[in-house]
């Protein structure tokens, strides 16, 4: 009688980078970009770990905020944006930085193996956007010549710099497969910072790495699906998989880790590879942006997807609920005249290249990050939120963080958060934004250059700060009113804006209601003739369709034609 065959194995998982760090853990602050990121980052490692606050077993080398801020020299707003940086893109949800009140976190500091890899990857430079392949006529959506082109061009040489090319973010296999190039050419200064040295070893097995600092490389990697990533990484390591919680294996040569993790980067840049040419060998009669479109198609079918893209809407409404969302990772790139609501709990989201447009998000729990658009309304409830490259914007906000303002912006003006939906302060529950306080009138405005972007900029620039966001006057401040889509998913508690607003303009806000009442009891009460009454109701149609156009609110009127 013929044994059974074997069971199948399961396919091996693959290796992936993590994106968040480098979408939103980038600070472009000099003074945390090293030019010899290991000798410098040995040294700091060697003496915060030196000082360490006191640690628990299951959270061990910690350092206190002020240590930090001496040995790196940089000022306590700064120290501050660093330690709110790296817990917005920590991957544990269970560690101290992560889980503790904005007030708590100088008791619980930051892991000094996780602040090394931090900077350590502050060195990196994000892959250029690429030149739009569309036809001019779609291209032409793209935000067009400002009236303050000529004047801001020749105060910002970088907008002579930027032009009025419309851009285009990499697919999500390009940012993969730079990230991992990036991170193989410095693995092994890497793996270097985690490692412990082993003295009367030969120089191969000096270096060793323990279970424990292993497991610090899950900051930079995770294997398998979005949303693995709580599975320890050691157990994917043949050298410390099956490994007893209370009796950890023995360290590992530095040299082992080194090669199987380079193996693994390997196989994963080969199958991006080989997706690349099975886009490039594709049908004959498929233009470029089709090709880009089966590629993202072809690599969102091998994993689950881990970002939700929209794209590309232009003079409509668009709505998305929770249950419309397959991930908490949302990206809104070149979006133009529409208003683009996203009424959900998500962990990051992106607006990318957007114009003319009203973009409501959610609850974001960790970061937001808004880049090169123009004239578009941002509506976010947000733990913390960074503004790059944009102009005529105005942010809607109600956030725990400072927001931070980075690159060439013009003319940015910021406001209390003016919404609400049914389901919002839920979402903020589940994701962990709270209604107080509220940061958003205390912006940090960092340089006008990005380090972080691998465009060569005009001399000088670099020195530059970039251009400070202005507080909405109160008088132009208004609610935004969002439509009721909700009768099919469920009753929710929220019945009001729960962002407390300013006194300043809750008392402009009162006014402005008691004038609109005024306004409607005089009309209601003044005796015309039809005549008269037809000449004050065109006149009256008149100026609120000038209001419309000039306020950029004409695009809510999207709504209502859609529906």
């Amino acid at each position: 009688m013929t044994s059974p065959p074997p069971p199948e194995q399961p396919p091996p998982l693959d290796l992936h980078p993590r994106r968040e760090p480098f979408e939103h853990g980038l600070i472009p602050l000099q003074k945390l970009i090293f030019p010899d990121p290991t000798q410098t980052l040995t040294t700091l490692r060697t003496k915060l770990l030196q000082n360490p606050l006191s640690t628990t077993r299951h959270h061990p080398h910690r350092v206190h905020p002020n240590a930090v801020m001496e040995t790196l020299q940089i000022s306590p707003q700064h120290t501050r944006l660093l330690f709110n940086t790296i817990a917005s893109v920590h991957p544990s949800v269970s560690d101290p930085i992560v889980t503790a009140k904005p007030d708590k976190v100088d008791s619980v500091g930051v892991n000094v193996y996780d602040l090394i890899l931090f900077l350590y990857i502050q060195s990196y430079k994000r892959l250029l956007p690429k030149g739009h392949k569309d036809s001019p006529a779609i291209a032409d959506v793209w935000p067009s010549n400002s009236a303050f082109d000529g004047f801001l061009s020749a105060l910002t040489p970088l907008q002579l710099a930027r032009g009025n090319v419309r851009r285009s973010t990499p697919s999500q296999a390009d940012e993969e497969a730079h990230q991992l190039s990036y991170l193989h050419k410095h693995l092994g200064n890497i793996i270097s910072l985690l490692a412990e040295s082993v003295e009367g070893q030969t120089e191969e097995d000096s270096l060793v790495l323990t279970m424990e600092n292993f497991e610090h490389l899950s900051f930079l990697f995770y294997f398998g699906d979005k949303g693995s990533e709580n599975i320890p990484l050691s157990q994917h390591a043949p050298f410390f998989a099956n490994s007893d919680p209370d009796m950890p294996a023995a360290p590992v040569p530095a040299t082992q880790v080194h090669d199987w993790i380079e193996e693994n980067i390997n196989s994963a840049l080969q199958r991006i590879s080989e997706r690349v040419a099975a886009k490039e060998n594709g049908p004959g009669s498929a233009n470029a942006s089709d090709h880009d479109a089966l590629m993202d198609n072809n690599y969102a079918n091998t994993i689950k997807p881990s970002i939700s893209h929209i794209e590309g809407i232009s003079k409509q409404s668009y709505v998305k609920q929770a249950s419309e969302l397959d991930t908490s990772f949302v990206k809104v790139i070149n979006c133009h005249e529409s208003v683009i609501y996203l009424l959900a709990p998500l962990k990051y989201a992106t607006v990318y290249g957007c114009s003319d447009a009203t973009i409501v998000l959610g609850a974001v729990g960790k970061a937001v990050r808004i880049e090169h658009c123009e004239r578009v309304h941002v509506i976010s409830a947000a733990k913390r939120i960074c503004i790059a490259n944009c102009r005529e914007c105005v942010f809607f906000l109600g956030v725990n963080q400072q927001p931070l303002i980075v690159g060439d912006n013009h003319k940015l003006q910021v406001a209390p958060y003016n919404t609400f939906y049914p389901q919002l302060e839920e979402h903020m529950k589940q994701v962990g934004v709270e209604a107080s306080p509220n940061r958003w009138d205390e912006p940090i405005a960092l340089g006008l250059v990005d380090p972080h972007d691998s465009i060569s900029h005009p001399a000088g620039v670099s020195d530059c700060q970039t251009e400070f966001a202005t507080h909405l006057e109160p008088d132009q401040f208004t609610n935004f009113l969002i439509p009721n889509w909700f009768q099919d998913e469920g009753c929710g508690s929220t019945k009001d804006n729960p962002f407390p607003l300013p006194d300043v303009y809750m008392s402009s806000q009162q006014k402005n209601d008691k004038n609109l009442v005024e306004v409607k009891q005089i009309l209601k009460e003044t005796q015309l003739e039809d005549n008269r009454k037809r000449e004050l109701s065109t006149a009256l149609h008149v100026y609120f369709k000038d209001w419309l156009y000039a306020s950029g609110n004409v695009r809510q009127l999207y709504c209502l034609q859609g529906e």
